[in-house]
């Protein structure tokens, strides 16, 4: 028998030999098996007050029969009369002590009651979220509003408590719609442990204690006992470690190994990050379109993507994955970034062959533009979502559109006889098949892998990193000095567009390199406002 239903059983069940008293006037007033005496009034009284003494002797009998009138407030007075004889005060004061606790569960305190928006200490903002968005391409009837949402929805409002299963069960009562069906993903080594346990401490602490969304760690091999251990300790999140399959971690059969074996060796010899590594381009084929696939992740529609040796800098006071279902988003980055050419040199040429084959599964709002480079003959920018720190929705991977598209590519041996990553791919898979406005810049969250680092403005209070520019890691991975031809304006700007674009009076890109300049110092909004 459970606690709680011994605890119930003690205070519902009243003991067989246990008689319970009437509460009529009746009975308060004769106390059981006592006869009442009959009142004699003398004979010698005068008639002239007989009629008062009749008064008295009845106002005395009236008095008598009537019970006292309760002094206080009792809610017995309100339970019907039957089942007032079968319930102690004991009982009913231990239901109104639930009845005030479930109040108290589902009413919002008097501070939350106007809406739910972090306080900060800085009196020239207009509102407490800065939200980044593209320029709108067309408004639909009812579309969401990402920033009334943060601010409805913020401090924490869906966070999980220790009575979250009571939450569950009341939720229809609340109007809150279920959890979403979510997962932080990892691929990782057994090697590589500290660095996850690094990446999971931080996750863990600023955001997943208060949400507990479970996590799948994917390896090309099983997982250590130590591995296991490891990891478990640091979250009350379930856990699950899976394997990757074995024709999704190995070359497919219509790759020729010769060439793939000379494309490790150039790529190698002219310095392009990992090129040499066979592992690599497993990875890199298996995040751009096997990931999704894996069996495990069939109960799950949305994940977020968390690498080793990453770190997280800021609170983060609302359900990340709500948010994005919510608001009916399709992906999520949070930095935008220049790559290297050379790891993929024919992606693009090959992806207009795709558009050109299938223009039935360019979305009508789909937006290239912004990837492509005017100067260049109209080429790919190289522009990408840096997807080591990605937000995603399952479905859409898993859709036509994007199946087809990584098909397509991969027949084209472009991740062995070439080095394809798959940030270039999610980006322009995102671009051709979702609108601009189902894409979400994260600025809020403060992130670094390696040496690109993301810290959002005016955030002391929550973040314990330096504010970054919105431009800061532009060409981190594509050195300045690199020949490769660079975009007229950073990939972000590109990307947001309107007055992100506008410059300072005067102001050329030739002008500033000129001067020693890199040419992309000359705009109005540097994105540490407020």
């Amino acid at each position: 028998m459970g606690i709680l239903e011994a605890i119930t059983r003690k205070l519902f069940k009243s003991p067989d030999k246990e008689y319970v008293y009437d509460k009529s006037p009746k009975f308060l007033a004769t106390p059981s098996h006592t006869t009442i005496p009959e009142f004699d009034i003398p004979s010698d009284t005068s008639t002239s007050s007989s009629s008062s003494s009749s008064a008295s002797s009845l106002s005395s009998s009236s008095t008598f029969w009537r019970s006292p009138t309760p002094s206080f407030w009792s809610p017995r007075r309100y339970i019907p009369t039957k089942i007032r004889k079968n319930i102690s005060n004991r009982q009913i004061g231990v239901l109104v002590c639930v009845a005030l606790t479930v109040f108290v569960w589902l009413v919002p305190s008097p501070q939350n009651w106007r809406s739910r928006v972090v306080d900060i200490d800085v009196p020239h903002l207009t509102s407490p979220y800065q939200v980044f968005r593209p320029i709108a391409q067309a408004a639909k009837k009812h579309p969401p509003n990402p920033q009334q949402w943060l601010e409805h929805n913020s401090n924490n409002k869906f966070a999980l408590s220790s009575s979250s299963s009571i939450a569950n069960a009341i939720s229809s009562y609340r109007h809150v719609s279920p959890k979403p069906r979510a997962a932080l993903i990892s691929l990782v080594r057994n090697s590589e442990l500290d660095g996850i346990m690094q990446s999971m401490t931080q996750l863990e602490y600023h955001w997943n204690r208060k949400y507990q969304y479970p996590w799948v760690f994917f390896n090309d091999e099983p997982f250590s006992d130590e591995f296991k251990a490891a990891t478990r300790n640091l979250t009350s999140s379930k856990i699950y470690y899976e394997v990757v399959p074995k024709d999704h971690w190995s070359l497919p059969d219509w790759i020729d190994e010769g060439r793939f074996m000379n494309s490790l060796e150039y790529l190698g010899a002219i310095g392009v990050g990992k090129g040499w590594m066979i592992s690599y381009r497993h990875m890199c084929r298996w995040n751009s379109g096997f990931f999704y696939r894996h069996p495990r992740l069939a109960e799950f529609d949305w994940y977020w993507r968390v690498e080793p040796d990453v770190h997280f800098f800021c609170d983060i006071d609302y359900d990340v994955f709500r948010f994005m279902r919510d608001n009916r988003l399709k992906y999520g980055f949070n930095m935008n970034i220049l790559d290297d050419a050379r790891s993929f040199p024919s992606l693009w040429s090959r992806t207009r062959s795709f558009i050109n084959a299938h223009p039935e599964l360019i979305h009508p709002e789909a937006d290239l533009d912004w990837l492509l480079d005017a100067r260049n003959n109209g080429d790919y920018n190289n522009c990408q979502f840096f997807s080591n720190f990605e937000v995603g929705d399952l479905n859409f991977f898993r859709g036509k559109a994007n199946e087809k598209y990584f098909d397509w590519l991969d027949r084209g041996g472009g991740f062995y006889y070439e080095r394809f990553g798959d940030a270039p791919i999610h980006t322009l898979s995102v671009a051709m098949f979702v609108p601009k406005n189902e894409i979400w810049f994260f600025r809020d969250i403060g992130y670094q892998h390696d040496i690109n680092r993301h810290c959002p403005p005016r955030s002391a209070h929550r973040c314990s990193c330096e504010p970054t520019p919105i431009d800061e890691n532009f060409y981190r991975l594509v050195p300045l000095e690199s020949p490769q031809k660079k975009p007229d304006d950073t990939c972000i700007r590109q990307f947001l567009g309107g007055s992100w674009l506008d410059k300072k009076s005067g102001w050329s890109q030739d002008g500033e390199r000129m001067f020693g300049g890199d040419g992309y110092h000359g705009y109005e909004l540097t994105g540490l406002e407020g």
